[in-house]
């Protein structure tokens, strides 16, 4: 059963502890735009399951507008990268301190909107060792410069330490492959490593069981194991050991027009 937790100064989330006793590796896992709803629980509950410590942070923990009309997708929050990533170092600093985890063993993980704070937080915590973004921080407003966006994401990526896991959709109506690969060269150009894959035919949040015009069962267990393999390789066995690593598998039609990619519900 998952543990409802307060960290930093007034900051919430609710912390998914494995079976196994002894120390494990942790995940920050990081909620869409819907604010912290059951999917993202669910996630976080997988996690635990697999063998890790999950904290699903509420990154909206201090907004005060209508957290029901934000779970239904009425309204959005648009908050200062530099608020949500307090709210994810503090729980990064949260999960150090915790008898539970091994602290050489942190990721953060990012889901649509909150893909673009993998980047935020990893671009300033030297203590995380590795990032996951499924289908994010990749459009056109993520590169944007603002005042709720202050730094450019370029920036951002060159002065990131740990290795990214990126997986996106071919369907996708966000995120265009011309953006796929803006990401993918900014990182190679910033000689980063990662590890990115585009998944044939699937739609924005495909992982997402509480939306069954989106959901792909078959292509979202891959995607987990996919998760999880990279999740052993970093923490288990060093990846990618001092070296610079770039690994990249894509399938797309020839016909691929991101224009005809539509929305799913």
């Amino acid at each position: 059963m998952p543990e409802s937790v307060c960290f930093g100064d007034g900051l919430e989330g609710q912390l998914f502890l494995p079976d196994n006793p002894g120390r494990a590796g942790a995940v920050v896992i990081m909620h869409e735009r819907y604010g912290l709803v059951q999917h993202t629980l669910d996630l976080a509950a997988k996690l635990a399951r697999d063998g890790y410590v999950a904290l699903a942070p509420d990154l909206f923990s201090r907004w005060q507008g209508d957290k029901e009309a934000l779970k239904r997708g009425d309204v959005r929050a648009i908050l200062p990268d530099p608020e949500v990533a307090s709210v994810v170092e503090g729980g990064l600093d949260f999960l150090k301190g915790h008898e539970r985890v091994d602290a050489a063993k942190l990721a953060v993980m990012g889901v649509c909107q909150s893909g673009r704070y993998s980047i935020v937080v990893g671009s300033q915590r030297p203590d995380v060792a590795a990032l996951v973004v499924f289908y994010g921080a990749a459009q056109e407003s993520d590169w944007e410069v603002t005042k709720v966006q202050p730094r450019a994401m370029p920036d951002m990526i060159r002065e990131l330490t740990a290795p990214t896991l990126f997986v996106f959709g071919e369907a996708d109506h966000v995120i265009s492959m011309d953006d796929v690969l803006r990401i993918k060269s900014n990182y190679e150009a910033a000689r980063q490593s990662y590890r990115m894959v585009v998944v044939p035919d699937m739609p924005h949040g495909w992982l997402n069981d509480t939306m069954p015009g989106r959901y792909r069962p078959k292509q979202a267990e891959d995607a987990w194991q996919m998760l999880l393999g990279f999740l052993g390789d970093v923490f288990d066995r060093g990846w990618p050991n001092g070296r610079v690593e770039w690994e990249f598998k894509s399938s797309i039609s020839r016909d691929y027009d991101f224009s005809k990619n539509v929305r799913m519900e």
